[in-house]
């Protein structure tokens, strides 16, 4: 027979009411309640029904991660890490491809939002800065984290020092002895391709060296768009010695790019990404890259909201560190 609510409160010398409470990770239970509660649960090996448990708390237990970005890699990571807030918490995760651009985008969100009742919402660039996306979730009252938000001095979710990060690897390809350094930009609705880009800018600004608009060139945060744009400087009279990609995904396909050329990785051009995606330690050479935690991200928005939905107010935003990851793919000019 099923282990019921009723048998777990017996078992813990406790009210219904009280196991609820523990269950749904609410306040006011004393550590000690919760702590008999919590073996009782352990014990008898119950689970609770997610209908009575909406019932019982007017809560779906359901949160949304709405998507539309190039790399499956990020994505993949950003999900693992979500998915490891919701195991803690009791909830499930529902993921929902959208189309970014597209004129019917809000309506898709509000369309998700309301018909499975969600809780909240994990929002991924470029949707985490989409204005009319996030005025409609406050005008329906339902929370959201966003993850890298343009705007960082509202709302709730993770956001890390890009522009520091990118000026860190810029500083270890100038102390490798390279001065045409070209930048391969990732997706223009994304935040986090300004600020990338802001940060090539501000390393040459510091170390006194010249911007060239020739060497900046416009991607999409997919494989595909990094190969073409390193072609692109591949072709140029004088081409750079060094590639930074906004992405791993675009620094992969660039380093593809180079050996189609003929030339060596990193003895002809150095190339480095940003994020620390898987494919930075599958492909060869293996890719110097800036770490960014991208599963601690999705677990911190996730946490942070789920925080916001029991207790309203209480949603944060969090700052991550970033780690530059020295690999095979970045070393000295040669001659």
């Amino acid at each position: 027979m099923r282990v019921r609510i009723e048998d777990v409160a017996k078992a813990a010398g406790v009210s219904i009411k009280t196991v609820s409470r523990v269950l749904n990770d609410e306040p006011n239970v004393t550590e000690r309640t919760r702590a008999k509660v919590q073996a009782a649960v352990a014990e008898l090996h119950y689970r609770p029904l997610p209908s009575a448990r909406i019932l019982a708390g007017r809560r779906s237990y359901l949160i949304a991660m709405p998507f539309d970005n190039p790399s499956n890699n990020y994505l993949m990571e950003v999900e693992m890490g979500i998915l490891d807030a919701c195991r803690t918490q009791h909830y499930h995760l529902m993921l929902a491809p959208v189309r970014h651009g597209g004129a019917d985008l809000v309506a898709e969100i509000e369309s998700l939002t309301i018909q499975l009742q969600v809780d909240g919402l994990v929002l991924t660039p470029p949707i985490t800065d989409e204005p009319e996306v996030l005025a409609r979730l406050k005008a329906l009252n339902v929370p959201y984290a966003g993850i890298s938000a343009r705007e960082q001095n509202r709302g709730i979710g993770v956001v890390l020092d890009e522009r520091g990060a990118v000026r860190a690897m810029m500083a270890h390809l100038i102390s490798l002895g390279h001065r045409r350094i070209a930048h391969i930009v990732g997706h223009p609705d994304h935040g986090a391709s300004g600020w990338r880009l802001d940060g090539y800018c501000e390393a040459l600004e510091r170390a006194g060296m010249p911007y060239d608009p020739d060497l900046v060139v416009q991607g999409e945060f997919s494989y595909e768009s990094g190969h073409a744009a390193a072609l692109r400087l591949l072709a140029m009279p004088q081409r750079p010695t060094a590639i930074f990609a906004a992405n791993d995904d675009m620094a992969a396909g660039a380093i593809c790019a180079v050996s189609e050329y003929g030339l060596s990785v990193p003895g002809d051009v150095s190339v480095c990404g940003f994020d620390d995606t898987p494919i930075a330690r599958h492909i060869h050479p293996s890719l110097t890259t800036v770490r960014q935690p991208m599963r601690d991200m999705g677990r911190l928005a996730a946490l942070e909201l789920l925080s916001e939905i029991r207790t309203p107010g209480s949603g944060r935003i969090i700052d991550v560190p970033y780690a530059l990851q020295l690999r095979r793919s970045t070393g000295p000019v040669v001659g």
